[in-house]
């Protein structure tokens, strides 16, 4: 954690669920759960699983004493069960009964993945939210279409949007997949030391943590833990994209949207600039994303029943993946809510090629009536003509000889006009959008 970094790098409300204090809390809340489970199965008096259940609740436990006390078993589960043991008094003598520090270490994972979940996908369908009503807005907002950072044929404001929300959106779903699991197999998966009864011990520990209960412990099986890695990548992934093509169209140069309010940037030099913050911070946290997963997807191969190394490897990059992705959807939130959208902006620089962009468009009317080639040489012409100054377009086509014969000056004009060469933009803004609606229901 930094003070100076993390309020750009770590902002939102995802960060505090994956705090160390939140690290402790879900260790604490599995122990707990194991203890009630093993009451439940009758292994243990449910007197003394309440007290255990007590002074996880209630005891105080130093975060950075249990960290220095880590070093000498390598997880800081190991050091927790000794202070909690002490704690507890005579029902400390059936604390971590038949568990293992990765049993420990891992359910709290889950556990923390879960809480963090929802305030991370309640940003994320906020989020969602803001891209939907900018889709609906801008339906038929005429907005240069870009492609290799080059102005293409026209699309719409509002079809842009839908990509960010269907993205935001799949995104979404992908997070809410994720398998949750508890873990509980004791030195090497068998749960030996329960007896019989491990079984239902796994199923009562899942049960009171909420989590699924697996088929069989999953020590070194870590398809779990890479999933988890992949949907944060994948939506720190969207979150970049998006980020990216804002700060785009906010360039002095293009201007087609801003982001205007209470905390947009300015530059420590330069009064005149309006530097898109939000966008810059979010695309700043999703770029961490990548080599974290790579990290969580290179700890896969697991020796045996228990790893030397690679299981440990896991805790601190996800850790970041969630406070990253978390901060990179909080800020992408926070600039759909300060973007203004300049559509004047948009027509003035589709109407800066002088129509150029629809060259296209001519060709294909025209070549029914000279063939492809012939069109397509005919118009690259005027086109070369107009981009160097020689006259507007719409004229030099009227005058060639193969077009102006075969098209009126009239209708080379509706070719060249944007707004009506959008295909089925608006079809898919609506497709996007209905998608939502039946998603939501």
């Amino acid at each position: 954690m930094s003070e100076l970094f993390d309020p750009v790098l770590a902002a939102g409300p995802v960060r505090d669920e994956v705090s160390d204090a939140a690290w402790v809390r879900a260790l604490l809340d599995v122990e707990a759960a194991l203890a009630q489970a093993e009451a439940d199965g009758g292994l243990i008096p449910r007197e003394h699983a309440d007290r255990i259940a007590e002074v996880c609740r209630e005891g105080f436990f130093d975060v950075a004493e249990l960290g220095a006390k880590a070093v000498g078993v390598g997880n800081p589960a190991a050091p927790l069960v000794r202070e909690l043991t002490r704690q507890a008094g005579y029902a400390g003598r059936f604390v971590h009964l038949g568990a293992t520090s990765q049993d420990i270490m891992d359910s709290a994972v889950m556990l923390l993945a879960k809480r963090a979940l929802e305030p991370l996908l309640e940003d994320v369908d906020a989020a969602a939210a803001e891209a939907a009503q900018l889709a609906r807005a801008h339906a038929g907002t005429v907005q240069a279409g870009r492609s290799l950072l080059q102005q293409a044929i026209p699309v719409t404001f509002g079809l842009t949007a839908a990509g960010w929300l269907s993205g935001l959106d799949a995104a979404a779903r992908r997070l809410r997949g994720v398998r949750l699991a508890a873990q509980l197999g004791g030195a090497t998966g068998t749960l030996a030391s329960l007896g019989e009864n491990g079984p239902a011990v796994l199923a009562a520990f899942s049960r009171r943590l909420g989590l699924d209960e697996p088929a069989l412990p999953w020590h070194t099986e870590r398809t779990r833990i890479a999933e988890l890695a992949g949907a944060l990548g994948e939506l720190s992934g969207v979150a970049g994209a998006v980020s990216r093509t804002i700060t785009l169209l906010a360039q002095t140069e293009v201007a087609e949207v801003a982001e205007v309010g209470e905390g947009s940037g300015g530059s420590s030099t330069m009064p005149h600039k309006r530097n898109p913050i939000a966008a810059i911070a979010a695309q700043a946290a999703a770029q961490q994303a990548p080599g974290l997963v790579s990290t969580v997807l290179g700890a896969m191969p697991q020796e045996h029943q228990r790893a030397a190394g690679s299981w440990h490897a896991e805790w601190r990059p996800l850790t970041e993946l969630f406070r990253g992705t978390g901060s990179a959807i909080h800020w992408l939130r926070t600039s759909f809510e300060r973007l203004r959208v300049d559509p004047e902006r948009m027509r003035k620089n589709l109407d800066a090629t002088g129509g150029a962009a629809l060259s296209e468009r001519v060709t294909t009317e025209l070549a029914a009536g000279t063939g492809r080639l012939a069109a397509h040489d005919a118009v690259t012409e005027c086109v070369r003509r107009a981009l160097a100054g020689e006259g507007a377009l719409v004229d030099l086509l009227a005058q060639d000889p193969l077009v102006g014969k075969q098209l009126s000056r009239e209708r080379i004009a509706q070719l060249l006009d944007p707004a009506d060469y959008l295909g089925s933009a608006r079809v898919f803004v609506e497709r996007a959008l209905n998608e939502r609606e039946r998603s939501e229901r």
